[in-house]
């Protein structure tokens, strides 16, 4: 009998301590953050949850991300926000959500800037001591955590001479027929940005950054540029082929059917590390440089978490998250990662955040792929 009671003793014991365990995690508070892409990025924010959670800020939030995986079909995050901020919702779960910072345009062409996104509050972001890099627009609502940038990208053993500048590769391609390729710029952000460079090579540098539909009207030399390279890309049964999505031209470089393509610098650098492309596999920026991209945290205003939202924002700008990225995916740190230890360190190291061509071209970017299909992607 005693025996027994002591036992049911226990299990209330046991009950009362998981009961008073449910409580505390109760009374965290949930922060939801939502972004999108590749498979890749959405096994990062696994580890970011985990550190979050794990880190003084888990004490009182809780982090749930909810991810768009591209391709899936659904719908995307702008026109989510977008949609619930017009039709007046309020204390959603909208916490706070990552873009490209070229993204910004889009979000706010049909609400005002102040309408979609709260003003950050910097004395809630202690860690902003540490950035290295700021946004081209919307520097009051928009907060950069990580670099991504498209770069050109080759195999050592089997290119002798690397271009330097736009000219230099633009010479390179037509000396070397056959033995240089880029994806659609429909189907990727590798082909689209080797196609915005070569037309906006032409036009002042902040037309990058401008949606002016006049721009469109300087677009002829670059397309003449785009005409002229066509017959010297890679070619299949006689024919130029442009391959779908980012992966494509990797996959022609894996099988040495290339030597160069322009590719994102996290992703060749992810395939390096995992044996899918070679150690010979190199990666360097041209002047002028690709267009590159800045990923920034914005928090909409029909959030309920926003000092939560600050407070995430906060540790991504810490070295821990910061490591995280460079390690995971080969992310290009906004701080100073002189002291990091990682083997990505190493291959990033040439890539400078301060040369990213940024683009925001609003609606003139599908304008300009639009034309590059009919004009680029029908030649034989």
């Amino acid at each position: 009998m005693l025996k027994k009671i002591v036992g049911v003793a226990g299990i209330a014991a046991l009950v009362g301590s998981l009961a008073t365990t449910t409580v505390s995690a109760q009374d965290k508070e949930t922060i939801t953050l939502w972004a999108g892409g590749s498979d890749n990025v959405r096994q990062v924010y696994e580890s970011l949850e985990e550190a979050f959670d794990n880190s003084s800020y888990g004490e009182q939030y809780d982090l749930e991300v909810q991810f768009i995986l591209s391709g899936s079909g659904a719908q995307g995050l702008r026109d989510r926000l977008v949609a619930a901020t017009l039709a007046g919702e309020t204390n959603t779960d909208y916490d706070i959500i990552e873009m490209g910072a070229d993204e910004y345009v889009s979000y706010t062409a049909e609400l005002s800037a102040e309408e979609m996104f709260v003003p950050l509050d910097t004395a809630q972001i202690p860690n902003l001591e540490n950035i290295n890099a700021e946004v081209a627009e919307g520097q009051e609502f928009l907060m950069p955590f990580r670099g991504t940038t498209v770069v050109l990208a080759y195999d050592e053993e089997r290119v002798e001479s690397v271009p330097t500048t736009a000219e230099e590769l633009y010479t390179w391609i037509q000396e070397n027929p056959g033995r240089f390729s880029y994806n659609t710029p429909g189907s990727g952000g590798a082909g689209s940005s080797f196609v915005t460079t070569a037309v906006y090579n032409f036009l002042d540098e902040e037309a990058l950054t401008s949606s002016d539909p006049a721009n469109a009207e300087q677009w002829d030399e670059g397309f003449a540029l785009l005409e002229e390279l066509h017959p010297s890309l890679y070619q299949s049964g006689g024919s130029t082929i442009y391959p779908n999505k980012n992966q494509g031209t990797i996959d022609l470089l894996i099988d040495q059917q290339v030597d160069m393509i322009p590719a994102w610098a996290d992703q060749i650098i992810s395939q390096i590390n995992q044996g899918i492309l070679p150690e010979t596999t190199k990666i360097t920026q041209i002047d002028p440089s690709f267009t590159g991209s800045l990923m920034v945290y914005a928090v909409p205003q029909i959030g309920s978490q926003q000092e939560g939202a600050h407070a995430f924002i906060n540790f991504m700008l810490s070295e821990e998250a910061q490591q995280i990225l460079l390690d995971d995916m080969a992310a290009i740190p906004l701080v100073d990662s002189s002291g990091f230890e990682s083997p990505n360190a190493e291959l990033l190291e040439e890539l400078d955040v301060s040369n990213f061509r940024r683009t925001s071209l609003g609606e003139l970017g599908g304008q300009l792929n639009e034309r590059w299909d009919n004009e680029i992607g029908t030649l034989e």
